[in-house]
């Protein structure tokens, strides 16, 4: 595949993930508004954009390897988001006095070394076949083994924020 291919599928998968979720939050304010209708619609795209988001990425050379090497890459991901790339977009919504945004990036910037450490955790316990329940905070994206905590660490949502992934 040429490198040319390459670099148009690395922008078709950004740009189809980015569309998934952009509909799946389309769909939760349909919903929030009354258009039940409208939000299954918005919903299915989304659940589309992702079946191409998939296949793209699948189709990159390299991407996609074993599971341990995939949890090293998700692991190198999270802790590269949170020394590189975090610090210069809180420090340009801090520069731009945007606390709004500044929180969020700042609480993005303390999860994803929350992940890091969750994968690097994965790594180390592959052999173990440890099962646990995650429950993620649909505030800020926390994760929290085994049970939902009272309150978020990060944002201090309720317990009620918390979506169950098993």
């Amino acid at each position: 595949m040429s490198g040319k291919t390459e670099k148009k599928l690395a922008y078709a998968f950004a740009a189809e993930s980015k569309a998934s979720v952009r509909n799946a939050t389309f769909a939760k304010k349909a919903e929030m508004e009354g258009y039940s209708q409208i939000a299954r619609l918005f919903r299915a795209v989304a659940d589309a954009e992702s079946v191409h988001a998939h296949r793209y990425l699948l189709l990159m050379r390299g991407k996609i390897g074993s599971t341990e090497e995939n949890l090293e890459t998700a692991f190198q991901n999270e802790i590269r988001a949170n020394v590189e790339e975090y610090p210069k977009l809180i420090k340009d919504a801090a520069e731009e006095g945007n606390r709004t945004v500044l929180k969020a990036f700042s609480q993005a910037r303390d999860v994803e070394s929350l992940h890091a450490e969750l994968y690097k955790k994965a790594l180390n316990d592959m052999v173990s076949d440890r099962e646990t329940d995650y429950y993620v905070c649909q505030v800020c994206g926390y994760i929290s083994e085994d049970e939902a905590p009272q309150r978020c660490p990060i944002c201090s949502a309720v317990k009620d924020k918390f979506k169950r992934v098993s």
